[in-house]
């Protein structure tokens, strides 16, 4: 028996090994890669406008974030012409209603009249159902969706305009970046997830066909969006799903990241929030898993990078349940030294992430203006084993709820962190 808990251990430790491997491989793609980075850039000049945009906003309970989002929407630099605005509210939501009507009556009296609400009384009461609501009344070229707390970039249309007619794709995933990397202690673990998944690992997924695509600053056009049949209203990571039907459908996706031009956004304000949004997360991929949408991709790499990446969930479950088992048989029992040395490799591996993460720090901070100090890193060192063992027990939360066949939808709050001190910080790159 004793000889068989030892096999157990030492396959778990190889499997996590090469997995966090991997994951590491990932997180460094765009720096391995040469020319990758400079690929994923903006152009450096614009073509003229073009495209028309509509811009889907879905919104609940959003009264604190909304009327500055819609705001810099609107005043984007971009034809008032070529460019609408629905925000998307469930009818029970009178306090986002209220508050984006008073917006956009303020505009209408400076002449801006390209915004609407659109609001749906129907159920599910999600973000999926709300763009399906929205989409039939988008009239535009392209199609994109912005959250109700995003700081877009005022130049994102003429870049999204300029790739799609240059490099001839129906679809674009530009930059979303988390910002408030001190606001709380998973912050700066949190702001570096986005950092390098946006940054590095979509490049990788983009590369090879087979794109699990962020919830916004992505853009479709719309014949492709209304041929796939909008979004799924059951899926609780609906953008990664759509992501998967487009790469299945044989579209080519251009992901554009530039420091200069990211969509900027907040950390979840509370732990409870943040676990709730990981939840969510989590659920959604094993949802889309078991959906099989990656067994339509027409290459056997898709196929396993697509399942890869929605079963990964289940590996951070297992992760976190290994730490605390190999630690716990370490430090209790007594082990063979190969058996040992073997169980420690994951923990050397998720210590590579580590140092690759406090790199990434700096270089986030450098690009955003802002100054990563020693303490930073130390309170991020602190933080790094807690913040997996959250991430697991999210993991783990999501696989109860999908066995209880719980599908409701877990909101985060917004509370606007991502603004403070930080309104101008967009201006520099027009």
């Amino acid at each position: 028996m004793t000889l068989l808990v030892y096999a157990g251990l030492v396959l778990v430790s190889v499997l996590l090994t090469v997995q966090s491997a991997h994951v590491l491989y990932l997180m460094l793609y765009t720096w391995d890669q040469p020319d990758a980075e400079e690929k994923a850039k903006a152009p450096e000049e614009f073509l003229a406008p073009r495209l028309s945009f509509s811009v889907l906003l879905p919104a609940r309970h959003e009264e604190d974030v909304i009327q500055t989002t819609i705001e810099r929407v609107v005043r984007a630099d971009y034809p008032d012409g070529l460019l609408e605005v629905f925000v998307i509210c469930s009818a029970d939501d009178t306090g986002t209603i209220g508050k984006a009507e008073e917006k956009i009556a303020e505009l209408g009296r400076e002449g801006l009249r390209n915004v609407e609400v659109v609001v749906f009384d129907d159920k599910p009461v999600n973000k999926p159902h709300g763009l399906n609501a929205a989409l039939p009344h988008a009239s535009c070229d392209v199609v994109t969706i912005f959250d109700a707390e995003d700081d877009i970039h005022p130049a994102i249309f003429h870049l999204v305009n300029t790739v799609m007619i240059q490099d001839e794709v129906s679809v674009v995933q530009s930059g979303v970046q988390l910002m408030n990397y001190q606001s709380t202690w998973y912050s700066a673990l949190n702001v570096l997830e986005y950092f390098f998944w946006f940054k590095s690992r979509l490049h990788y997924h983009a590369q090879w066909g087979s794109i699990p695509l962020g919830g916004n600053t992505v853009f479709f056009k719309r014949d492709l969006l209304m041929r796939l049949g909008g979004w799924d209203e059951h899926n609780l990571t609906e953008d990664a799903d759509l992501g998967l039907r487009v790469s299945a459908a044989g579209e080519r996706v251009r992901v554009v990241y530039d420091d200069r031009y990211v969509t900027k956004e907040e950390t979840p304000p509370t732990l409870g929030q943040f676990i709730r949004q990981r939840t969510r997360w989590s659920q959604g991929f094993m949802q889309t898993l078991r959906k099989g949408t990656w067994k339509q991709m027409p290459t056997r790499k898709q196929r396993w990078l697509a399942f890869y990446v929605l079963a990964f969930p289940h590996g951070q479950a297992l992760l976190g349940l290994y730490l605390l088992v190999s630690l716990g048989m370490i430090l209790l029992l007594k082990v063979p030294v190969l058996v040992a040395l073997v169980s420690w490799l994951p923990v050397l591996m998720l210590l590579a992430h580590f140092v690759t993460q406090a790199v990434g720090l700096y270089e986030f901070t450098d690009a955003h203006g802002l100054k990563a100090t020693p303490k930073a890193v130390l309170k991020m060192a602190l933080a790094w084993y807690p913040y997996q063992l959250v991430l697991a027990y999210a993991a783990i939360r999501a696989m109860r709820r999908q066995l209880l066949g719980r599908d409701d939808w877990e909101k985060t709050q917004h509370i606007g962190a991502h603004r403070a001190g930080t309104s101008g910080a967009n201006s520099h790159a027009a």
